[in-house]
């Protein structure tokens, strides 16, 4: 694959002038970003194999141990061999891609032929699918190390815990919600588990884990990447996404997945609009001359929250940005949760079954039979799998809404989308924006005794306008409550402006520097990698 990110050549020159002890700097695992990584692997100073090793010894030390932040479903047992193999293709002069033997946290809804994928359920456990997804088949072809599946709101829905995989905790503060449905990939990429990691988003489900986690996150534009392989939840909705430290490097994964999937029609909007080096929109000035529209509408819900956003305008000003308020029509504020909803459960319904066409006969092959089954599994097992009540309660919702083919959820679809769609063009529109920002979540994170406010549904996140509308929307840490905990802060453009959000928020998060680690899973002994010094 000629996917090779310009990069690379930098790495690749780097290493070459890298042999002297001086021109080289320690960087700590949980800081170590993917270029790191390969300049240490191409200077000789790392191997996929200890780097590998290092990522399960922090799984060990925090996943079930100290703080039991609960991300890992399953670890890849052929991890530490498949990272021998990409070593020895090191060796012999062949590099697959800009992320040859880089570990990858999955979450749980990706199919990977060589392990289970049970979409966080007990009801699918053990379920080896009959194929890698589309997208893991594209990061096993860029050289990515598939190192575990974590952990994820059941089925992608409801509370941020699931049947298999238990309740996974924030690791800047155990007793916060760490967000849903991506939470396992969001805690293990805090957490220093890898430096990437890959969630779904369909109300969210990105977006949400990257803010309340203190990492960056990318919901990309709907049909810019493959579904394939995915356990859907709303194919109206749904798409995959990276979710990492640092812009550079969701920048950096981008570019090995994007492409047309004859096995997804929705890949076919993104040609010609589609790009395979995304790194090369990296502006640190980019902010110069940008309109950014501010919505105010998701502030004064949390006066910690605004506090944060506000000094992130600051910044974007200080860097020649010009900031806009703009406010959504009141039909739009109003309707989006109902639209969302109308779309969101009838298609879970239809589209499970497809789904659970392609498990082994032991599995449910409807939503009745997963509830007749989830009847049945009342007690926890001594091994900790245990019921869900709040998702296995959802399913009743799913089951009772009306069907596709009924005609509300027809005008929602066919009318109520598109005219979602024109308004928030229109808002751009008039107002020339470049990117409209604000709070990813306009509240700090909740306790985790908390339920969620709508169970299952978008409420009144204001994450939903860019599934509503399938526009790209990237996450960047922006600062901190009281307490420590994290907030993000959303640059959403329009369809396919991947590239300038990249640049924008990339240029923001090299002005602001916010980003922190969390202080329950610190740097273990012996993580320090020898890197050599760009400069």
């Amino acid at each position: 694959m000629k996917i090779l990110p310009r990069l690379f050549a930098t790495v690749a020159a780097v290493a070459l002038l890298a042999s002297a002890p001086a021109a080289a700097k320690t960087v700590q695992l949980d800081q170590a970003t993917i270029a790191d990584l390969t300049a240490a692997m191409a200077a000789g100073t790392l191997t996929s194999e200890k780097l590998i090793q290092l990522s399960i010894a922090r799984i060990e030390a925090y996943d079930r141990k100290g703080p039991k932040v609960r991300a890992v479903i399953m670890l890849n047992p052929k991890a530490i061999e498949t990272a021998r193999e990409r070593d020895a293709e090191r060796k012999a002069g062949k590099i697959r891609g800009p992320l040859h033997g880089i570990p990858v946290m999955l979450k749980d809804n990706y199919d990977t032929a060589d392990m289970p994928t049970t979409g966080g359920s007990v009801l699918l456990e053990g379920s080896i699918p009959p194929d890698d997804g589309y997208m893991v088949r594209r990061l096993r072809e860029a050289g990515a190390i598939i190192l575990a599946k974590v952990n994820m709101s059941e089925f992608a829905s409801s509370s941020s815990d699931s049947s298999i995989g238990g309740q996974s905790l924030n690791p800047h503060d155990l007793s916060r919600q760490p967000s849903g449905s991506s939470g396992g990939t969001g805690v293990a990429i805090a957490a220093g588990y890898a430096p990437l990691g890959f969630g779904t988003d369909t109300g969210g489900s990105i977006r949400g884990p990257s803010t309340t986690n203190g990492i960056a996150g990318l919901k990309p534009t709907h049909g810019l990447l493959s579904r394939d392989g995915i356990i859907p939840l709303a194919l109206s909705f749904d798409t995959g996404g990276p979710m990492t430290r640092n812009v550079t490097d969701i920048a950096i994964s981008l570019g090995t997945m994007t492409g047309i999937d004859p096995a997804d029609d929705a890949t076919k909007k993104s040609q010609g609009k589609f790009e395979r080096d995304y790194t090369k929109h990296l502006n640190a000035n980019a902010l110069k001359g940008a309109r950014i529209g501010i919505a105010r509408d998701f502030m004064k819900q949390d006066q910690e929250v605004d506090w944060v956003i506000e000094n992130a305008l600051k910044v974007m000003r200080a860097k020649g940005a010009t900031i806009v308020d703009v406010a959504y029509p009141k039909f739009l504020l109003d309707a989006k949760g109902e639209f969302y909803n109308i779309i969101r459960y009838p298609e879970f319904a239809a589209q499970i079954a497809d789904y659970l066409k392609t498990v082994g006969p032991k599995y449910p092959k409807t939503l009745p039979e997963m509830i007749e089954r989830a009847g049945q599994f009342t007690s926890p097992r001594p091994d900790g799998v245990g019921p869900n009540s709040p998702r296995w309660t959802l399913f009743q919702l799913e089951l009772a809404a009306a069907p596709v083919t009924d005609s509300k959820y027809l005008a929602v679809r066919d009318h109520g989308l598109p005219l979602v769609r024109q308004t928030v063009e229109g808002v751009f529109a008039a107002n020339k924006l470049d990117a409209i920002v604000y709070p990813t979540a306009p509240k700090r994170p909740a306790p985790i005794v908390e339920p969620p406010e709508v169970p299952g549904g978008a409420g009144n996140t204001p994450a939903n306008i860019a599934n509503l509308t399938g526009f790209p929307d990237l996450i960047v840490p922006a600062g901190f409550t009281n307490g420590d905990l994290p907030v993000g802060i959303s640059f959403m453009g329009t369809a396919f402006s991947e590239p300038k959000m990249l640049a924008l928020g990339y240029a923001y998060e090299q002005a602001s520097q916010a980003r922190r680690l969390p202080v329950n899973t610190p740097a273990l002994p012996g993580e320090g990698i020898e890197v050599p010094d760009a400069k």
